[in-house]
């Protein structure tokens, strides 16, 4: 009998004169017993489906026992969440299931964008900046507002940048990346290729904006050939699409994170910020050695676990051509020499704190990637993948070692 309760009310007219007792009775025909479901569900249910000129005649001449009705309501927060068939919500409240709804939304946009813009990049953008950047500062009172702000400004139009040269690496290799990577946005439909040039102009633009608005020609020129190189890394028109070659591919990487990331935000700081002559000094020659290896080995590194995809689109790749463990091992030996000549580097510093820190800081590091390069499995993608994260984890770090070189 309580089904039939439910199934009256949706059909019921709503205001003018409201409903008609004889239309209730109608509803609550049956047995006395179907009536008595719950006066307060009654009541609930009702309330959910009626207008407020309807509730109060129902009020007024159906709802006797307004005590247990107040009970209810206490009992329950006042919420109208009532199934009179199965005593089960009938339905959330509209105002929660939507401020839930875009909590959701919002979260899976952030997510998506998060993935989109490949955070580990990100992260070794903003770091080497900053990293360079200090080796413009020549005494305490540098610190100063003109340094954070100069910084500030070169590491958001570098990260605009950035954005751009992954999206749109992304928006050429759609095909590829749902072999190899099938979590990018592009890759699973998460984003339309409509979205990806939205995103990916837009944050080119931004960038180009940024660099001109500041007048620091050092920072526009960074700008300039890393937007170049980004293009003909990625976009598949004649003469470009340099990623197809082994050799161009790590040039055009080596370029941008081992010379210019180096060069010209050094001289961003020096020259714009700090209105000094240009200078090479001993720190900045070391950093720029240190990751020209650092930068080939990124570049041979990130095609090891996408060798499945690069095999089946023909990109001529080094793990394509030589195999997996041989480019594995051949990265492994780049980096531990890369860590030798930092070693002596460091050594032959004439400031104690700076031999100290230097010498200790890049023994360990080796000393970590090679126990760590042991124990992975070449046959497992994911270890993998696992490992040139951790490749990007040196990189952190050795961002953070390179200002104390002197």
């Amino acid at each position: 009998m309580d089904s039939a309760l439910l199934v009256s009310f949706p059909n019921a007219s709503v205001g003018g004169n409201g409903w008609r007792r004889g239309n209730l009775n109608k509803s609550f025909s049956g047995s006395y017993a179907a009536v008595r479901v719950s006066r307060s569900r009654a009541w609930d249910i009702l309330e959910r489906y009626c207008g407020v000129g309807s509730q109060q005649h129902l009020l007024k001449h159906h709802t006797r026992n307004t005590k247990e009705k107040s009970a209810f309501y206490r009992r329950h927060g006042k919420r109208l969440l009532v199934n009179a068939t199965a005593g089960h919500p009938l339905e959330s409240e509209p105002g929660a299931c939507n401020s839930k709804s875009k909590w959701i939304s919002i979260k899976n946009a952030i997510d998506a964008f998060y993935r989109f813009s490949r955070p580990h990049t990100v992260i070794g953008t903003a770091l080497s900046i900053i990293s360079v950047s200090l080796l413009a500062v020549e005494n305490l009172s540098d610190f100063s507002p003109l340094f954070f702000t100069g910084v500030l400004e070169a590491v958001v139009a570098a990260l605009f940048m950035n954005i751009y040269i992954v999206g749109l690496n992304q928006l050429s290799d759609i095909d590829i990346d749902k072999v190899n990577k099938p979590y990018l946005p592009l890759a699973s439909g998460e984003y339309s290729v409509g979205t990806g040039i939205m995103i990916v102009t837009s944050f080119l633009l931004l960038s180009f904006w940024l660099g001109w608005v500041v007048g620091s020609w050092p920072l526009f020129w960074a700008l300039f050939i890393s937007f170049v190189l980004g293009t003909a890394y990625s976009i598949n028109l004649p003469l470009l699409r340099w990623k197809r070659s082994a050799v161009v591919a790590a040039m055009c990487i080596l370029a941008v994170r081992a010379v210019i990331v180096q060069l010209a935000f050094f001289l961003h700081m020096q020259i714009h910020v700090y209105k000094r002559p240009a200078a090479f000094s001993r720190p900045l020659i070391f950093a720029t050695a240190f990751m020209s290896f650092f930068s080939v080995v990124i570049a041979l590194f990130k095609d090891i676990p996408d060798i499945d995809g690069d095999k089946i689109f023909g990109i001529r790749s080094f793990t394509v051509r030589l195999g997996q463990k041989r480019v594995f091992w051949i990265c492994i030996s780049l980096l531990e020499m890369a860590y030798s000549v930092a070693v002596l580097v460091g050594a032959s510093s004439g400031f104690l704190m700076s031999k100290c820190i230097t010498v200790l800081g890049h023994a360990i590091l080796a000393s970590i990637l090679w126990n760590r390069a042991k124990s992975v499995d070449l046959n497992s993608k994911a270890a993998i993948t696992t490992f040139y994260m951790f490749i990007w984890k040196l990189f952190y770090a050795e961002y953070l070692l390179i200002p104390l070189v002197r």
